[in-house]
């Protein structure tokens, strides 16, 4: 499949915590770097400190929790129920710490960015701290970024672009994820434009531009 030039695609932010992803994709709009528009913002839960984020910049909020609903696949259908409502073009992850089934009308239009270079150090339970903390046991010499679509398996649906990044002498937790979360806030706004440029295609698992 090929993806139709856009020029200003609307974006449906889902997040679970401080919206460190939502902020950057703001940033970017503001400095002129990324031409996008955020309908709505759906958190996971009322305590995520990115809902006040996006009240204070006049974008619309719903929080949709799973322990309000009886079922993994009646959750999916509310958010993405909520979703299609908002009519984007793409659905952006951005700390989404919930499990969701892609309905069809959403494959390969739902965005995710894990904080590793997949398919190394990915998979259920490999979020945050825990990628940075299994990247400085194994002793590798590089990490990164991974943009790519979501599908029905935890970090495994094809990827639009990754990010390397060194690990350093002496690197903690707290020092990798810095370096990481750079390249994370090039690297997503980068993959939004060239989804948005016409000039991408899904052949078989390769995205290619």
């Amino acid at each position: 499949m090929r993806f139709p030039q856009v020029d200003r695609p609307r974006l449906v932010v889902l997040i679970s915590g401080g919206g460190t992803t939502l902020r950057n994709l703001l940033a970017q709009m503001d400095a002129g770097r990324l031409s996008a528009e955020i309908p709505l913002v759906l958190s996971s839960t009322p305590a995520a400190k990115g809902l006040d984020f996006a009240r204070d910049r006049g974008i619309p909020t719903q929080v949709i929790e799973r322990c309000s609903v009886e079922s993994p696949e009646a959750f999916s259908e509310a958010v993405f129920g909520a979703c299609r409502a908002a009519s984007p073009h793409f659905v952006v992850m951005g700390g989404f710490l919930k499990h969701v089934l892609i309905p069809p009308d959403f494959e390969n239009r739902v965005l995710n960015i894990h904080p590793g270079l997949i398919p190394a150090f990915c998979g259920k339970g490999m979020y945050g701290h825990h990628v940075h903390e299994a990247v400085l046991k194994y002793g590798a010499k590089v990490s990164g970024c991974t943009v790519h679509f979501v599908d029905n398996q935890y970090d495994h649906g094809p990827i639009i672009l990754q990010r390397v990044v060194p690990v350093e002498s002496g690197d903690t937790q707290d020092s990798l994820a810095a370096r990481v979360f750079e390249a994370e806030c090039e690297a997503y706004p980068e993959a939004l434009r060239l989804l948005a440029s016409g000039r991408v295609e899904i052949v078989g698992r390769k995205v290619i531009s």
